[in-house]
């Protein structure tokens, strides 16, 4: 099957939105069966992380982390600059040049059809599809499942939305690397950028209204990120207010090329003036124009900026019958991609079972999204030095009422670390259930800390008791040793 084959019809399953989330739910679905499953999709198959986020930013990185790592041991020869054309080349590779056909391929492959256009409800298991002017109507046996993802969200700052702001779709796509450039967002997004338009040459202004970046993490994490970015020479401007944006040339001139002259920002009463601002402060559902009032949703039922609001089993709430599900970004529950997967493949297999009559009392259904959701996501800021974190922080653990013991190490004081590099700077830090005697959190910030994270996020998904993880041996010298050295602290 194909994207050029029947475009309209019945099929067992329709999902809206082609990205990494909905492909995992369509292929859970069927998998396995003679059921069926369309993908309907208005821009690329894959969505945002394949083309415009994680995997474009994840390669404007990584050459960066590599040049910083060889700079801090002795005998290694490099350059004193990264070869741009040859890092947006990488990054174009990974992109495919933003063309989705293997993706396509891979749903071909996979058994499931794919439609082009705009989806949206039109009644009870009804999909229409908008393209070109023509609509079709897409009916579904079993589920129809919403997993359009969410955009950019651009803040009530006068003059900046015609001043054509670059969003993270533009930053992480980028042709010609601006010579100035302002940040406005101190998370993730903002973090990440600055460092490899940084790396790329641009002279980088992190403009942010909080007092720390990165807030939602540990304070050491932003702390270290923010002497970090003043020995690389971005400039971190906190507790301030961006109160208008003025760019007199403005104008369109396609994803990841400038967008006029430069800009001039007036940031807590004095003028910055820029070649390119990029906008980074959050995202918002795209959940406009998808047709809820058609099975009784409106604007009240649904949760913040439009959330979808979903039970265990990632079913819509307030709609009966148990036939609409929303997966990822949509939710609101955790946007990041491996999160909206893993509620992809829960929702797949739900309706599976569902088709076939099984219960959903036991083995994988067990638990579910609530709690692997709630208070065991992990999450990976690739800035310089990365941060990497799962389950709550400390202040997060002692709101919810957990009896909290923490303990923190010097991962510099590690042997694999300083194998790693010269010089080597990292922390780490466990938030401990007392009574219970399990994790509940942890962070690693430092050169290379995100594999340290997937142990972290196994001991509090499988509640882990920190005696069984004292018999847990780290190999010698890795990084890894960092457990060992942190139940030791306890003692």
């Amino acid at each position: 099957m194909s994207e050029s084959v029947q475009q309209t019809g019945s099929w067992d399953v329709v999902v809206i939105g082609a990205g990494p989330p909905g492909e995992n739910a369509a292929q859970y679905a069927i998998a396995g069966s003679d059921r069926t499953a369309v993908l309907v999709e208005a821009e690329r198959v894959g969505g945002e992380c394949s083309f415009w986020a994680c995997m474009p930013s994840k390669a404007l990185l990584r050459p960066a982390e590599v040049l910083a790592a060889a700079r801090a041991l002795p005998g290694v020869p490099v350059g004193e600059y990264l070869d741009v054309e040859a890092v947006l080349a990488r990054r174009d590779a990974f992109v495919h040049g933003l063309d989705d056909s293997s993706q396509v391929s891979w749903a071909a492959g996979a058994g499931i059809d794919v439609v082009r256009g705009r989806g949206q409800l039109a009644g009870e298991r009804t999909v229409q599809v908008w393209a070109g002017g023509s609509v079709r109507t897409l009916h579904a046996r079993h589920a129809v499942v919403i997993a359009t993802g969410s955009t950019a969200a651009l803040p009530a700052i006068p003059g900046l939305r015609a001043a054509m702001p670059w969003t993270s779709r533009d930053v992480t796509n980028l042709h010609e690397v601006p010579d100035r450039v302002a940040v406005i967002g101190g998370g993730v997004v903002g973090c990440e950028s600055a460092v490899w338009l940084r790396a790329l040459g641009a002279q980088v202004t992190l403009l942010v209204s909080g007092d720390r970046l990165l807030p939602r993490t540990e304070p050491f994490a932003g702390e270290s990120v923010a002497r970090r970015f003043a020995e690389l020479g971005i400039e971190v401007r906190t507790g301030i207010t961006v109160e208008r944006v003025h760019r007199p040339d403005a104008g369109p001139a396609g994803v990841g090329h400038p967008h006029g002259g430069p800009a001039t920002l007036v940031v807590s009463g004095a003028p910055l003036v820029v070649d390119e601002v990029v906008v980074a402060t959050g995202r918002v559902p795209n959940s406009t124009d998808l047709g809820l009032e058609t099975v009784g949703l409106g604007r009240a039922d649904l949760d913040g900026p439009g959330y979808l609001p979903t039970d265990r089993h990632l079913a819509v709430r307030g709609v009966p019958g148990e036939w609409l599900y929303a997966i990822g970004d949509v939710t609101g529950r955790a946007l990041l991609t491996h999160q909206g997967k893993y509620q992809g493949r829960i929702a797949g297999a739900v309706i599976a079972a569902r088709a076939q009559g099984l219960p959903l009392d036991g083995g994988r259904f067990r638990d579910q999204v609530d709690g692997a959701d709630g208070a065991a996501v992990p999450q990976v800021t690739f800035t310089d030095p990365q941060v990497a974190s799962v389950g709550r922080t400390e202040a997060e653990a002692r709101a919810a009422g957990v009896d909290v013991r923490c303990v923190e190490y010097d991962l510099g004081a590690v042997a694999g670390a300083s194998l790693l590099r010269d010089g080597y700077t990292g922390r780490a830090k466990l938030v401990i259930d007392r009574p219970a005697g399990v994790l509940v959190g942890a962070t690693f910030v430092g050169p290379e800390v995100a594999e340290l994270l997937h142990s972290a996020t196994i001991a509090i998904v499988g509640k882990v008791p920190l005696d069984s993880l004292w018999h847990a041996v780290p190999a010698y010298p890795t990084m890894s040793e960092i457990w060992l050295r942190l139940l030791e602290s306890l003692n």
